[in-house]
Formats: C-alpha cells, sequence, structure tokens
C-alpha cells in the first residue's frame, strides 16, 4: 500500500531517527488518523533496526510477555524471561549503545494505565542512558488529553521529549491524492464528507461516482463508517446524548453559545460548556471568533469541523430510522443529494479555499504575507443588520476580500459589482477582492479584482 502525503511530519521524524544521540518522540492525534503508519514509513525509509509494539489492555506481566516475544523474534534472540516493564525497557535502553535502535510503544495509554508510575520509570532511564544509547523511543497515543498531560511541568517526561507531533487531519490537497482518478469537482465534494482522515480516504474508490461511494461507505445499513462517529464518541464521551443533542444543533446550523443551548435539550448553562469543551479537545469541534473582534466571547461561534461528523449528524444521525427501511439509493435521492450539492457542499467549498490560501501562504506563493485568515463580523448602517463574511485575510497592506462560489455558471460582472457593492456597504476597507469559482469567471482589467478557479487548488 502506498504511503501518501505526510511529507513535512516525515521529514522531522526521520531527522530525529538519523541523530546519533538517544532521542525521544512523542507523537499524538485521535484514532484513524494515521500515526502508526507515519511511523512505520519513517522506519521504512530510514532503514534502521526497530521494535515495534502496540500496547494492550492487559496486565503489565502479559504486555510485558508479548514486548519480550517481539524483541525475540525481531532481533532473533532468544527467549526472554522479564517480568517488569523497568527491567525490559533498561534491557532495551542498552541493546542500542553501539548502534542505532528505534523501539515503538503504540497505544502508550494503555501501558500506562496498568503500570504504576510507567513515566517516572522512562523518565529515568532517558536520564540514566541520555548520553550513551542511540535509542530512539517513540511513543504514541490516541487519548489526546493523556498524551498531551506527558509535556506538563508536573509530568515526570517534561523536557525529555525532543519531538512532539500534534497530527492533524490531511488537509484539502493531501487528501485528494487517495483519489487521484476523480474530477476537481469530485474531489471537493469527496472531502466534504471524508476529510483529512487516510483510513477513510484510503476506502475511496474513484472508479466510482461520489454518489456511490457515499452509500457504500456511510449511507447504507452496515455499511463500513456507518458507526464509526457515534462509536468514536462513545469512546472518549460517558454522557453521549448530551454531545449528540450539542452535535445536532450544530449540524443544522446554529454557532452561537446561546442558541446551541435553547436548540438542544442539554440541562445547562454549565453542562453544554463541558460538552463543548470536550468536544474542542477532541478536535471534531472548533471555537471561532471574527478576525476583527478576536476576544468577542459574543461574537465567537462553535462549528463541527470534522467533516464526516458534520455529515452523520446532518444526514444519518438525523434519519437513521428511514435508513433503516429504504433503499440506499432512494435513501440518498430523497434526504441527501439536493441539500448536499445546494448546501452543505459549497459550505465546505469555503473552507478548503481557506486551506488553500494557508497553504500557499505556507509555501510562499502569497505576498504580501496574510497575518490573519477567517471570518470578519460586520454591522450594515443602511440596512441596519450584521453579520459575517466568511473568508477574509488580513497583511500589512490591509484586508482582502474573498468570495467562494460552487456554482455552475460563470461569475459575471453584475455579480463581481454587486458583491463589492455589499462589502463597502458593511464598512470593511478592502484593497483587493478575490473570487473562487468552480466555472470559471469573466475577465476583469484591474489590480483590485482576483480570480482563482477550481483547478488551482489543485495543482
Amino acid at each position: 500500500m502506498e504511503f501518501v502525503g505526510r511529507t513535512a511530519e516525515l521529514k522531522r521524524l526521520k531527522k530525529e531517527m538519523a541523530s546519533e544521540e538517544m532521542r525521544m518522540s512523542l507523537i499524538y492525534g485521535r484514532r484513524r488518523v494515521g500515526k502508526s503508519e507515519l511511523v512505520k514509513q519513517a522506519i521504512k525509509e530510514s532503514g534502521i533496526k526497530s521494535i515495534y509494539y502496540e500496547c494492550k489492555q492487559v496486565t503489565e506481566a502479559s504486555n510485558v510477555q508479548s514486548i519480550c516475544n517481539v524483541i525475540s523474534e525481531t532481533l532473533g534472540l532468544p527467549k526472554l524471561g522479564y517480568t517488569s516493564i523497568e527491567e525490559l525497557m533498561n534491557y532495551v535502553f542498552t541493546l542500542s549503545k553501539d548502534e542505532k535502535l528505534v523501539f515503538v510503544l503504540d497505544e502508550y495509554p494503555y501501558l500506562r494505565e496498568d503500570v504504576k508510575g510507567l513515566d517516572s520509570i522512562i523518565q529515568s532511564l532517558v536520564d540514566q542512558y541520555r548520553h550513551t544509547t542511540k535509542l530512539k523511543l517513540i511513543i504514541l497515543g490516541s487519548y489526546v488529553d493523556v498524551m498531551k498531560s506527558l509535556l506538563e511541568h508536573s509530568n515526570p517526561l517534561f523536557g525529555r521529549v525532543d519531538l512532539v507531533i500534534n497530527l492533524k487531519q490531511m488537509d484539502y490537497y493531501e487528501s485528494s491524492l487517495f483519489y487521484p482518478a476523480m474530477s476537481d469537482e469530485d474531489k471537493v465534494r469527496i472531502y466534504s464528507v471524508f476529510g483529512g482522515m487516510p483510513y477513510f480516504n484510503r476506502l475511496i474508490d474513484d472508479k466510482k461516482s461520489v454518489k456511490e461511494n457515499i452509500i457504500d461507505l456511510i449511507a447504507s445499513p452496515g455499511a463500513r463508517l456507518e458507526n464509526e462517529v457515534s462509536m468514536y464518541l462513545h469512546a472518549e464521551i460517558s454522557k453521549i446524548v448530551n454531545a449528540n443533542e450539542v452535535f445536532e444543533a450544530l449540524a443544522r446550523g446554529f454557532s452561537k453559545y446561546s442558541d446551541i443551548l435553547s436548540q438542544s435539550h442539554v440541562s445547562s448553562g454549565p453542562t453544554l460548556v463541558d460538552v463543548l469543551d470536550k468536544l474542542i479537545r477532541m478536535e471534531v469541534v472548533e471555537k471561532k471568533a471574527p478576525i476583527n473582534d478576536e476576544n468577542s466571547k459574543k461574537k465567537a461561534g462553535y462549528y463541527i469541523c470534522d467533516n464526516l461528523s458534520l455529515f452523520y449528524f446532518r444526514y444519518i444521525f438525523r434519519y437513521s430510522s428511514q435508513l433503516q427501511i429504504m433503499d440506499s439509493e432512494v435513501f440518498y435521492d430523497t434526504y441527501i443529494a439536493d441539500d448536499f450539492e445546494k448546501s452543505y457542499v459549497p459550505h465546505k467549498f469555503e473552507e478548503i479555499c481557506r486551506q488553500y490560501l494557508i497553504r500557499q501562504n505556507r509555501l510562499g506563493n502569497i505576498t504580501p504575507v496574510i497575518e490573519k485568515i477567517g471570518k470578519y463580523y460586520y454591522d450594515n448602517p443602511k440596512t441596519r443588520t450584521n453579520g459575517e463574511f466568511d473568508v477574509v485575510t488580513l497583511d500589512k497592506k490591509g484586508y482582502v476580500f474573498y468570495e467562494v462560489k460552487f456554482r455552475k455558471r460563470k461569475i459575471s460582472r453584475e455579480v463581481i459589482k454587486d458583491e463589492i457593492r455589499q462589502v463597502k456597504e458593511t464598512g470593511l476597507d478592502c484593497y483587493k477582492y478575490v473570487f473562487f469559482s468552480r466555472a470559471g469567471c469573466v475577465e476583469v482589467d484591474t489590480d483590485e479584482i482576483g480570480h482563482i478557479e477550481l483547478g488551482q487548488l489543485y495543482r
């Protein structure tokens, strides 16, 4: 299976492995985001001898015995008889005194849960062997809160970790590398559903239509990913009913705290705060404030930032009873097709365009460099209304306004003039207006107006 994307993370990890000194790396991120595959690929490309162990939810003795077996099989050694993790880890550190050795503990929180003081044990060994071993110790974990706690000042491992990677979902561009045969339009649609999770994207068949992939993978009884979202939430959240209530409100477009509280059946404000905080730590919900008023609690909003979760709660969870008794194609045509094309995908296309701007900015292709990007809050004195522009950037010259259109027809001069007029009426002072379009745009002879076609996003 070909390894896709993660160029920057792979480079950083391989650099650690190439060191002649003892190095400790900590990699965390939610399930399915590709932590294990990243480490395995780095090991493969580095060509360094390695011991890879995925910790289990069993006793210390069982994990120790399993690690012993892996070491014996990998290094061709006689059967090892260690009974404690401290003794075994001490042995591993001595194995690499003369040559590099990578030792990986995947799903570290499982082992930590059963071994009292494991962080202290590793800290002691790191300090003892720091200058006498070439070991590359890599710790992985999906429980983000636990993994982050290893970096806190109060934790014994504080100051011992040389590399930290918080592995996020891939952006739209890297995700599209999993389905190269699809048209650019369909790449937008597929990313809008499955997001940047490598595990999901490997399941996509780019020889099938978007509709067929959605039905096969999530919108049919018994589909591969039908229960993926609910299982992930159940594993992380004890009071799942409250989380479901919040997700339903967010999926229907309610983003303000007061609206979420009134539209959901969450019992109280403090409970809602706890749920939102947990969902944010899980990286399935994000809190956004406008770039022109970043400290305003009133203007901040909450949004589902995980595409599969948004799709699931908007279509599958909401109509779960109908899904079980209807033909899958009829279900898709009845409850998904129209809203998906007219509302859902155009909205997600805005996020893709934001990612494009960030990507180009990091590559040094945007001048002046973008310093802020996000929503812009406005009050329109003429109409006595207020609202938000979804994509606005700020650089040293001022604001740039972006209009995003996922429509079949070209953007006309009339549309451009009307959009600029509406922006100016709100008082937003821009030095440039840029239009993203799916179907193209008429030529406009001015430096004040720019245009980016869909195809440019995937070059």
